[in-house]
């Protein structure tokens, strides 16, 4: 009696778990193979051509710049990276794309302060979470900007303009290169900071409140050093200062605005490279590596320059999401101070 009931007790567990057993190892190999398909495609990446949108208009600073550190990326990579301009809405068309984009490293983003520091407090509503649906890559470059006056206003330096400008309240107008810029709104927070007025006159780029402020009718204006300075040494216009943090090489002897008497004061676009959030770490410091590279190429850097872009202020990633985390309340701020929004 107690022999037959061992044999039954000791046969009837396999026959009841093997089927258990068979459908976890299948699970578990799923669950491996699955796992290890994310690492395989990081180590083989690039094998294909890399897509990187620009959300600005082609032939813009953005995306000639854009352009010349894909360049030189690509053959870092021993790839392709081809340029795609998909523009609206300052931006922020563009940069939802990637967003919305699978995070493999086929898809990257080029782009700029405004779509990252500034949109999210610009606008409304946007398309996109700037801090949640992105994964920062690298910074890549800043530019600063110079302020221009006609020579109608009498002065000479950045502490006169303030002084006539006090003395002439409502006189003297400023234009920009749309609401919401960063050229609108460093403009705004210079004017601020001085404790001083002018009337704003937007338009679609800076190209043609340059052809006005050359026939007197614009006063005022922070335009790119490369664009700006030639009217300058050609003697149409006057220059009193520039926005970043050091003078400009393209400007040697023009002081900052805060050698003129605006502690803290700055206005600087940066460039910045980010992609899909999710973006697996192997890919993401692959990418960082090719483009901060690029950026040191002394052939790239030197057009660069000429373009008017310094080397990036931060070095790594954790610098560049401090940097944009700083901007962006910066912005936040003056946004929130000034009542500017875009719907």
């Amino acid at each position: 009696m107690t022999t037959p009931s061992n044999t039954a007790s000791t046969a009837h567990p396999p026959s009841i778990h093997r089927p258990w057993r068979r459908l976890a190892q299948t699970l578990l190999g799923a669950i491996l193979a699955v796992s290890s398909v994310p690492a395989a495609h990081a180590s083989d990446w690039p094998d294909r051509p890399i897509r990187l949108i620009v959300p600005f208009p082609t032939g813009g600073a953005t995306d000639v710049i854009s352009r010349l550190i894909a360049e030189s990326a690509a053959k870092a990579m021993n790839t392709n990276i081809i340029v795609d301009n998909r523009t609206g809405a300052g931006g922020t068309i563009g940069s939802a794309e990637v967003a919305r984009s699978k995070p493999d490293g086929y898809t990257l983003l080029f782009t700029t302060s405004s779509t990252h520091a500034i949109a999210p407090h610009l606008y409304k509503s946007l398309p996109y979470d700037a801090d949640k649906d992105f994964t920062p890559i690298a910074h890549l470059g800043d530019a600063a900007s110079v302020l221009l006056v006609n020579p109608s206003v009498p002065a000479q330096t950045l502490p006169e303009l303030i002084e006539y400008t006090r003395a002439h309240p409502d006189e003297l107008n400023y234009a920009s290169s749309g609401n919401g810029t960063i050229v609108h709104l460093g403009t705004e927070a210079f004017l601020n900071q001085a404790n001083i007025v002018m009337s704003h006159v937007p338009y679609r780029g800076t190209g043609q409140a340059i052809n006005d402020m050359l026939g007197g009718s614009i006063h005022v204006l922070l335009d790119a050093i490369p664009t700006g300075m030639p009217y300058v040494n050609s003697g149409q216009l006057r220059a009193l200062a520039v926005t970043g943090p050091q003078r400009s090489p393209l400007a040697p002897d023009l002081p900052t605005f805060q050698e003129s008497g605006l502690p803290g004061y700055e206005s600087v676009t940066w460039f910045g490279l980010y992609a899909p959030a999710g973006l697996p770490d192997e890919i993401r410091d692959k990418a960082y590596e090719a483009f901060t590279h690029a950026t040191q190429d002394p052939n790239v850097r030197s057009r660069l320059q000429a373009l008017g872009v310094d080397l990036p202020r931060s070095t790594s990633q954790e610098e560049f999401v401090s940097l944009v985390r700083e901007d962006s309340a910066r912005w936040q701020g003056l946004i929130q101070l000034t009542g500017i929004q875009i719907q």
